[in-house]
């Protein structure tokens, strides 16, 4: 006699043990999943170029290898053109700390002076060497020192380094084989669902593929436009806030919320004065609506298709229960989860189930 409940066959129990099982796998090797998870994307994003240069009656290996050249030129070339000017801006930044918190010092005090309370006074040199650029890169040589000599802090920034120079191996490795690789992957798929989930996985892969380019794409138009707005008002530190407010830009509302607040700041204690703030406001303003006019309905569309509330609630999760690792495959998750959702919602309108009760509902009473 059989005693397993109707739903819960032994096939399908097979495949719910199997999803449990890699659940619990990724949680407990997620802190050391991050490079792979960032080569799996680099691959998945270089993987239509290096299929157009084959079809040109190029190698596999000799089209990869031109990707990966490309690939690597461009990151190299953004780097040689954004880490010197981010190092001017840090740079700046420290500099003009002291006079920062000294005047901080002195808006508080005036603040506190209504309520007879009084802060005690800034030791102006010891700011300025606490902020000095050298002071600090000296403390950095020494403090790295000191980690690398200390057993394990010394492990995890090599571990580290190592993992940060894993990430271009596995990204060429994984590009060579990604059609292999996908291929064997849909022959482990049961016969009868090979066109169910061939259909869902063509669907997903360009949902996946809009939305990845489109964000990236995103990301850095809004950075560039917040970083060039910021430095026609004369904020000193324009790039360093714009492409931070860019790069968040991927959470709805948090980059501009960040942005604005940090320009804000940066715009009170370089004017010491209140009109620049309208300025900065006028800046976010418009690329909120660069953002929401143009540049998401036309690089991503309705590729995603979550609500909001839905893209915060799925990087809080996955931050939550997988860290870094998680927080980098929340959102490609959460755009392959809505795939499968609109499919379990048109096999639901079309069951049995919800036509029976649809037909019911309209039957007149007696």
């Amino acid at each position: 006699m059989n005693t397993l409940h109707p739903l819960l066959t032994p096939e399908r129990g097979f495949w719910l043990l199997l999803s449990a099982t890699g659940l619990l796998l990724l949680y407990l090797l997620s802190p050391m999943l991050t490079p792979f998870v960032m080569a799996m994307l680099l691959a998945y994003m270089g993987d239509p170029l290096a299929d157009y240069l084959e079809s040109k009656r190029l190698s596999r290996t000799m089209a990869v290898s031109l990707v990966f050249v490309v690939m690597s030129l461009i990151a190299l070339g953004v780097l040689m053109v954004l880490l010197p000017l981010l190092q001017q801006q840090l740079t700046l930044a420290l500099q003009r700390a002291p006079e920062y918190l000294a005047f901080l010092h002195q808006q508080l005090q005036q603040l506190l002076l209504k309520f007879e309370i009084k802060l005690p006074d800034l030791d102006r040199s010891l700011l300025k060497n606490l902020f000095n650029s050298d002071e600090l890169a000296a403390r950095f040589s020494s403090l790295l020192r000191v980690m690398l000599q200390s057993g394990m802090a010394g492990l995890a920034v090599v571990g580290w380094l190592a993992n940060l120079l894993l990430i271009p191996v596995v990204t060429f490795y994984l590009l060579r084989d990604w059609d292999i690789l996908v291929a064997r992957i849909y022959q482990l798929v049961p016969y009868r669902y090979q066109g169910v989930v061939g259909r869902l996985t063509r669907e997903a892969d360009a949902v996946l593929g809009r939305f990845i380019r489109g964000q990236l794409t995103v990301m850095a138009l809004l950075g560039l436009f917040y970083a060039l707005g910021l430095s026609l008002l004369g904020l000193e530190l324009a790039l360093l806030i714009g492409l931070f407010a860019g790069v968040l830009s991927f959470v709805p509302y948090l980059g501009v919320i960040a942005g604005v607040t940090f320009a804000s700041i940066a715009a009170l204690m370089q004017f010491h004065e209140l009109t620049p703030l309208l300025g900065v406001v006028v800046v976010f303003t418009l690329g909120q609506l660069l953002e929401g006019m143009v540049l998401v309905p036309r690089l991503l569309g309705e590729s995603i298709g979550l609500h909001p509330v839905m893209v915060i609630f799925a990087i809080m999760a996955g931050g939550q229960l997988f860290g870094f690792f998680g927080v980098l495959l929340a959102l490609p998750v959460a755009a392959v989860a809505m795939v499968l959702l609109r499919y379990a919602h048109q096999r639901y309108r079309d069951s049995t189930l919800y036509v029976t009760a649809a037909v019911a509902s309209e039957q007149p009473e007696e």
